[in-house]
């Protein structure tokens, strides 16, 4: 026996002698759309109302109104039962259920917002730590500049640098002071240190190297340094120091 679903066409091939002489409730697996199933005709009855169809009954002479008596509604469990008869016969997929659409959103939200807290701890310790990142892998130094994040992986640190034009002799002089500290836990050698000098620009038109100390320094200590420059270039605007192995 073939079902058809009034509400969304899906058909199930189902066992005709499941339902009563007065049929049944059904309700379909695919939309949820209950209705009530007679059961199947006799086939020689469906081709003698095709071929021999009977002429319309008279309609019958109303009846009076029967008297209704107070009494409780008698319930035919057997002819109401909503009966299921497994998925339809049709390739079309079952729809999803919506507890389990919440959960796949809510899966997918839960992702993204692991991936975001996994970006904002990867950022943070970019940021903290990058003196150890670099030293351990140097190449990424060059990424954390180009960031705007100074490495150094020196363990040295540039303080209080200052730059005053003197004159002495009647002849223009560029001096330079301030101090190098290891910042480091360990002893450090001090290296040579370079001078920069730049337009306004910042393109580079004059540099040398000096030696600012003869000894290393301890965890903490500082050394001052100082330098001077006769008759700096006149179009020099910036003064940059740097460690003169580091520079380009």
């Amino acid at each position: 026996m073939i079902l058809v679903c009034p509400s969304c066409a899906a058909r199930y091939d189902v066992d005709g002698s499941k339902f009563p002489p007065e049929g049944r409730k059904v309700r379909c697996q695919k939309c949820g759309h209950v209705w009530h199933q007679a059961p199947e005709a006799d086939q020689a009855e469906i081709e003698e109302a095709i071929f021999h169809p009977q002429p319309e009954p008279a309609a019958p002479e109303p009846e009076p109104e029967p008297r209704v008596e107070a009494r409780a509604p008698v319930i035919e469990e057997d002819a109401d039962r909503e009966e299921d008869f497994g998925t339809p016969d049709v390739d079309e997929p079952a729809a999803t259920p919506p507890a389990r659409r919440t959960a796949r959103r809510a899966g997918i939200v839960a992702g993204w917002i692991a991936l975001a807290a996994a970006v904002l701890v990867i950022g943070f310790a970019a940021a903290n730590y990058r003196t150890q990142i670099a030293t351990v892998w140097p190449k990424s130094a060059s990424l954390f500049s180009g960031l705007g994040m100074a490495v150094n992986t020196t363990g040295l640190d540039f303080t209080d640098i200052r730059h005053t034009n003197q004159t002495e002799d009647g002849q223009p002089v560029l001096v330079i002071t301030g101090k190098l500290v290891n910042t480091s836990a360990k002893m450090l050698d001090v290296p040579p240190l370079r001078v920069t000098l730049s337009d306004e620009n910042h393109h580079a038109i004059y540099n040398w190297s000096f030696d600012p100390a003869s000894k290393p320094l301890a965890p903490g200590q500082s050394v001052a340094f100082r330098t001077r420059l006769s008759n700096p270039p006149s179009a020099a605007r910036h003064v940059e120091m740097r460690f003169a192995d580091s520079a380009t």
